[in-house]
């Protein structure tokens, strides 16, 4: 048996600090179970901490770039619009110039079915000019362009759509600005470069497709990469809850068992005034 002592009670000390270790390990299985997340600060895991924060960028660039496709998309799908209305107005003036090329039909209906083609051919131009998308103009000769990136420099990608200009006067190459149905002669020359003009239009449809369907791939893989970083990420931060609750119990005990031993100490400590008595 030690000495009694009454300058230093090591039990007391050495049950102190066993109780303020649980006490600790405590209030983290608390945090953990309350947050669910097994790092709730660096102090927990500084290289999971920094490994999951980098994921987070990842998912966090990945999300707006699926939104950039999107938008992209949107905007392809608003041009497609447009042109199936002008394709829908040259099959009109096709039937136009089909007619007036007869000669069965006189000046005065040529001249009316000319203003009719007139008409087509403002409405087509409006059609070009008013097209627009988040207050944008579509059909302007530029070039759109969607930005996709996990926010590193390996993992970025851009597609990039040119973009025309769209009215009677440029149909992807052709113009119907100075075509009239106003003669026979004149008639055959304008359903030749009317249907050049549908075959065009269809062209330019066929290569905005094809970028709209780049950019819904691009979403599609961009949404699977999401969700293995989601998961990845999930696999760092989360707790485990059994093993917390695990632990809860175990730490909940030691904290009741650590408080009797400390009560324990002081009383050994009294002991020594009683031999004073």
């Amino acid at each position: 048996m030690g000495a009694l002592s009454i300058l230093n009670n090591i039990s007391a000390l050495e049950a102190q600090n066993s109780l303020s270790n649980t006490q600790m390990s405590l209030n983290s299985t608390l945090q953990a179970l309350s947050t669910g997340q097994r790092i709730n600060s660096g102090a927990d895991d500084p290289a999971g901490l920094a490994i999951a924060n980098g994921l987070q960028a990842n998912v966090t660039a990945l999300t707006q770039s699926v939104q950039n496709a999107t938008d992209g998309v949107g905007m392809l799908q608003v041009a497609d619009g447009a042109l199936s209305q002008i394709t829908t107005l040259l099959n009109t003036a096709v039937s136009l110039a089909t007619e007036a090329a007869t000669g069965t039909v006189s000046d005065a209906q040529r001249g009316a079915l000319d203003a009719q083609f007139t008409s087509i051919k403002n409405e087509i131009t409006d059609i070009g000019q008013n097209t627009t998308y988040n207050g944008q103009a579509i059909f302007a000769a530029n070039t759109l362009t969607v930005f996709m990136s996990d926010s590193s420099t390996a993992g970025t990608t851009t597609v990039t759509v040119g973009m025309v200009t769209v009215d009677a006067g440029h149909l992807n190459g052709v113009s119907l600005t100075a075509d009239a149905l106003t003669t026979e002669t004149a008639a055959v020359t304008a359903l030749t470069a009317i249907n050049s003009a549908i075959a065009d239009v269809a062209a330019l449809r066929g290569t905005l497709g094809a970028s709209s369907d780049q950019l819904s791939s691009a979403t599609n893989v961009m949404g699977v990469q999401i969700t293995n970083l989601q998961n990845a990420e999930s696999g760092i931060m989360d707790a485990n809850m059994g093993t917390e609750t695990s632990n809860l119990s175990q730490e909940s005990i030691l904290q009741q068992t650590g408080i009797a031993a400390l009560q324990q100490a002081d009383q050994m400590q009294q002991s020594v005034l009683k031999l004073l008595q």
